[in-house]
C-alpha cells in the first residue's frame, strides 16, 4: 500500500505539474513534412548560464549534421529546443518556414524520432517495445524494422522470441542490443526529422560496428542531427557544426574542418591518442 500511494503521488505531480511550454490556440497544420530546420538569432539560457548565443544556421531537407563540441557547449540544448522542450529567449526556430510555436506539440513530435543515449525499455516484449514507436503499426513492419536495425537475429534466439519480456529497462538486453531496438523503435516511426543523442557512445567495438550498420539504414532520406562524442559516429555526417560556450564557431565537413579549426582538430586528436 505505502509503494503504490508513493508511485500515485509522484504520478499526480508529473501529471498537475505546469506546463513550461503551451500549445498555440490556434495551431498551423503540420503535415507533409520536408524537414527544413532554420534556427534565427536564437538564445537560449537556463537562469543565468547562457546555452546557446545568437544561434543562425539552415539544415536542408536531408542533410546530416554532426554536433560536435565539448561538453556544456549547447549541442543538446540545441536539439532539445527542436523537440520544443523548451522555447528559446530570443529568436525563432522555424520547421518548413513554420515557427514551432505556432504548431501543435503533438503534431510536431509525431514528425520527430529520438534515439537517445540511454534508451529506456519497458518490462514488457520485444514486440510491444518497438510498437511504442508507432502504435498503429502492424506486426510485420515491426518484424521488418528489427531487421533493418540489425536486431531480429538475436531476438529470433531470445527464448520467447519477439514476445520475450525483456526486464526492467532491458536487464535481459547487452548494451548494443538496447540501442539496436531503440533504433528500430524510430526506423518503424519513419519521421522526417531525427535525433541521435550519440547511440553509440557507452558500446563496445563489437556492438558500435552493429549499431554504425543500423544507424546507416535510420539516417536515409532524412533531415538528420547527430549529437556527437565519439567521432566514429560522424562518419554518417555530411556537414558538422562544431560548438563553444554556446555559439557556433565552424561550419564544414570533416576534412574542411581539420584543417580550419583549431578546436575540432584538438577533439579529433584527443579521441585517436
Amino acid at each position: 500500500m505505502k509503494q503504490g500511494t508513493a508511485a500515485l503521488d509522484r504520478i499526480e505531480y508529473i501529471l498537475n505539474h505546469p506546463l513550461d511550454v503551451a500549445d498555440p490556440s490556434n495551431p498551423i497544420p503540420f503535415v507533409n513534412i520536408r524537414g527544413k530546420v532554420e534556427f534565427r538569432d536564437i538564445t537560449f539560457r537556463y537562469e543565468e548560464n547562457i546555452a546557446l548565443n545568437t544561434i543562425n544556421t539552415n539544415v536542408k531537407p536531408g542533410q546530416i549534421v554532426a554536433l560536435v563540441g565539448p561538453s556544456g557547449a549547447g549541442k543538446t540544448t540545441f536539439a532539445n529546443l527542436i523537440l520544443r522542450f523548451f522555447d528559446p529567449i530570443e529568436g525563432k526556430l522555424l520547421i518548413d518556414g513554420i515557427d514551432v510555436r505556432n504548431i501543435n506539440q503533438y503534431d510536431l513530435r509525431r514528425n520527430i524520432a529520438y534515439v537517445p543515449q540511454n534508451p529506456i525499455l519497458f518490462n514488457d516484449s520485444v514486440r510491444n517495445n518497438i510498437f511504442i514507436g508507432r502504435t498503429d503499426a502492424s506486426s510485420l513492419s515491426i518484424e521488418e524494422a528489427a531487421e533493418q536495425a540489425y536486431a531480429h537475429e538475436f531476438i529470433k534466439d531470445l527464448p520467447e522470441g519477439y514476445e520475450t519480456p525483456l526486464g526492467e529497462k532491458g536487464s535481459r538486453l547487452s548494451g548494443g542490443q538496447i540501442q539496436r531496438i531503440a533504433i528500430a523503435r524510430a526506423l518503424i516511426r519513419n519521421a522526417p526529422i531525427l535525433i541521435l543523442d550519440e547511440a553509440t557512445s557507452a558500446l563496445d567495438a563489437e556492438s558500435e560496428k552493429a549499431v554504425q550498420k543500423a544507424l546507416y539504414n535510420l539516417v536515409q532520406n532524412k533531415t538528420v542531427f547527430i549529437i556527437a562524442h565519439r567521432f566514429s559516429t560522424i562518419q554518417l555526417a555530411t556537414r558538422i557544426l562544431v560548438f563553444d560556450k554556446g555559439r557556433i564557431i565552424a561550419d564544414g565537413d570533416h576534412s574542411q574542418l581539420l584543417n580550419d579549426c583549431d578546436l575540432y582538430r584538438r577533439l579529433h586528436n584527443k579521441q585517436d591518442e
